[in-house]
C-alpha cells in the first residue's frame, strides 16, 4: 500500500518551515486573513465563507489555507510562489502535496497551532472539510476539540520525564517539551507515529517515538508527568459502526479508560501526574461517582475528577454516529444508532459521563484523597496552573487535621465575592454565596457561621480564634462551630478560594 504520511528529511523540512514563517501560515496570520465570521466558520467546519476569503486574496497565506485547510486544488504556480524554499517538488517530496492537471492536491492536513506563547504547525489526515466523505478507520486526527480540551486542564510542572500515550498526530508532546527535560510518546498507530515524527521535526521539537499499545511501551517505566488523550468512546463490537483507531480502544465500554486509571499508577514518580479524558458508563441504579470509586480502589493514587458532561445513551450515539462523517437520516447512519443503543441495553446504562481525570501518586505514604465533583458550567481557561494548585492544596489537606488547619489564619482569594440575594421586601438576606472568579468558578452557600466567619477572612486572625469568637457572639457550642468552620475551610480551600 502507498504511503500517503508526510515524510521526514530534515532539509526538505527546514525550507517548509522557513516558507510557512515568511508566508505568515500563523494562528495570527490565518485568523487575521480569514476575519472573525469565516474563522467562526471554519470551526464549525463550514468551508464557504473562508473559500471565499480565500479566493479573493493572492497572497501566500491564502493559498497555503485553500490548499492544507479547505483541501482544494491550487494551481501550481500559486504553490509555488507560497513556497519558493521548498518548491513544489519539495512538497512532493515530502508527500505533502500531489500533482493534479495544472494544479496540486494536498494529501494531508497542515495548520497552524499556537498556545502556551508558542506557535507551532501540525500535520494529520484531511478531514471531512476537506474530503467531503467518511473518514478513513486509520484516520489520524489534528487539532481537535477534545485535543485543545486536555491541553488546557493540563498542569504543567517542570519534570524530568513525561509521556504522551496515545500521541495521535503530537499535539500533547508539543506542549510536554515546554516544562519536561524528556518527552517519550507512544501509539499503537503506526500512521500516527508517521504524523508525530514529521511534526517533531517541524516543530524542531525531540521525542522518544515508541510503537505499541497504551502502556506497553514504557513497562517498568516511570514519569513526573503522564498525559493521554485516550482512545474512549464506547463503541459496539458489533460491526454496524466502523472503529477509528483515533477514538476507539478495542475494548467493550468503558474499558480503555478504567484499565488506564488502574494501571497508570505503575507509571508515576512519587508526586507523578497523570492527566487524561475519559468516557464512563452509568448503569441504572448506580451513580458516577460510585463508578469510578470501583476503578479507583486499590489503586493508591490520590484522584480528582472533574465531570464535565453527561449525555444519555441516545444523545451519545447520535454524537458518534456523526463523527466519523456519516449523516443523520442515511442508512449508515441508523444502522450505527441502532446498534448503539443495543450495546447499550446489553448493560443496562442510564448515562454517559465524560470528565477530566487526574490522578497523583502521593510522596508519602499517607491515605489517598479522593474528590468527585460535577462541574457542567464554564470555567477559566487554561485550568492547567488551577488544576496544579487545586492538587497542591488537596495534598496538603491531606496530611494536615483540623487543628492544624484551624491554627492558621485564612484569606480570600482576590476573584472570590460574597454575594446576597434578598427576597423583596426582606430586610434579611435568603442565601448568601461565596462565589470564585477564576478556575473552576466554584459557588459555595455560606451558613450565619461561615459567612461570619468569611468577614474575617484578612489573614490576620487565625481560624480557630475566629471560630470561638463566632460562638460567643451567636451563642452556640464552641465545639459545633469549630466543626463546622475546618470543613468549609477545607471545602473553600481545595480550589483556592481561601488561601494559607
Amino acid at each position: 500500500m502507498t504511503d500517503t504520511t508526510p515524510r521526514v528529511d530534515p532539509d526538505l523540512v527546514r525550507d517548509l518551515r522557513a516558507d510557512l514563517v515568511a508566508s505568515g501560515f500563523t494562528v495570527a496570520g490565518v485568523t487575521g486573513l480569514l476575519g472573525p465570521m469565516a474563522a467562526a466558520a471554519l470551526d464549525r467546519e463550514q468551508a464557504l465563507p473562508a473559500q471565499r476569503v480565500t479566493a479573493a486574496s493572492d497572497s501566500p497565506c491564502a493559498t497555503l489555507v485553500r490548499l492544507f485547510t479547505l483541501g482544494d486544488p491550487v494551481d501550481l504556480a500559486e504553490v509555488a510562489a507560497a513556497l519558493p524554499t521548498l518548491g513544489v517538488e519539495g512538497a512532493v517530496a515530502l508527500r505533502l502535496v500531489v500533482p493534479e492537471g495544472d494544479g496540486v492536491v494536498a494529501r494531508c492536513d497542515l495548520r497552524p497551532y499556537a498556545a502556551d506563547a508558542r506557535d507551532w504547525w501540525v500535520a494529520s489526515d484531511l478531514g471531512e472539510l476537506a474530503t467531503g466523505g467518511p473518514l478513513r478507520q486509520d484516520h489520524v486526527l489534528g487539532i481537535g476539540g477534545a485535543t485543545t480540551t486536555l491541553a488546557a486542564w493540563t498542569p504543567r510542572p517542570h519534570v524530568e520525564r513525561a509521556l504522551d500515550v496515545g500521541t495521535g498526530s503530537g499535539v500533547q508532546a508539543l506542549h510536554l517539551e515546554a516544562h519536561a527535560d524528556e518527552v517519550v510518546v507512544t501509539d499503537v498507530s503506526e500512521r500516527a507515529l508517521a504524523y508525530a515524527r514529521f511534526n517533531a521535526a517541524l516543530d524542531e521539537s525531540e521525542w522518544d517515538v515508541r510503537s505499541g499499545s497504551m502502556l506497553e511501551p514504557v513497562a517498568g517505566e516511570r514519569f513526573g508527568l503522564v498525559v493521554s488523550n485516550p482512545p474512549f468512546v464506547i463503541t459496539p463490537r458489533s460491526g454496524e459502526v466502523p472503529l477509528f483507531e483515533y477514538r476507539d480502544g478495542g475494548r467493550s465500554g468503558d474499558a480503555v479508560v478504567a484499565d488506564l486509571v488502574r494501571r497508570v499508577g505503575d507509571h508515576l514518580e512519587p508526586g507523578g501526574i497523570a492527566q487524561f479524558l475519559g468516557n464512563w458508563e452509568v448503569p441504572r441504579g448506580t451513580t458516577w461517582t460510585q463508578r469510578l470509586s470501583g476503578w479507583l480502589e486499590g489503586t493508591g493514587l490520590d484522584a480528582w475528577v472533574v465531570q464535565r458532561e453527561v449525555q444519555d445513551p441516545a444523545e451519545y450515539a447520535e454524537t458518534w454516529a456523526r463523527d466519523g462523517g456519516h449523516h443523520t437520516g442515511t442508512a449508515d447512519f441508523n444502522a450505527m444508532y441502532d446498534a448503539w443503543l443495543d450495546d447499550f441495553a446489553t448493560r443496562d446504562v442510564e448515562s454517559i459521563g465524560f470528565g477530566i481525570v487526574t490522578l497523583q501518586r502521593p510522596r508519602t505514604g499517607r491515605e489517598p484523597f479522593v474528590d468527585l465533583m460535577d462541574v457542567p458550567g464554564p470555567v477559566a481557561l487554561p485550568m492547567g496552573p488551577a488544576v496544579l494548585a487545586g492538587l497542591d492544596a488537596r495534598s496538603w489537606l491531606a496530611d494536615t487535621d483540623d487543628e492544624a488547619v484551624l491554627e492558621l489564619p485564612w484569606t480570600c482569594a482576590p476573584d472570590v465575592h460574597e454575594e446576597r440575594h434578598t427576597m423583596p421586601g426582606s430586610p434579611d438576606p435568603t442565601v448568601i454565596l461565596l462565589r470564585q472568579g477564576g478556575g473552576l468558578r466554584r459557588h459555595l452557600t455560606l451558613s450565619t457561621v461561615t459567612a461570619a466567619f468569611v468577614s474575617v477572612c484578612d489573614g490576620e486572625l487565625g481560624a480557630g480564634v475566629a471560630a470561638a469568637a463566632i460562638a460567643g457572639l451567636l451563642g452556640l457550642e464552641d465545639d459545633a462551630v469549630r466543626t463546622e468552620v475546618a470543613a468549609f475551610v477545607r471545602e473553600a480551600a481545595k480550589d483556592g478560594l481561601l488561601r494559607r
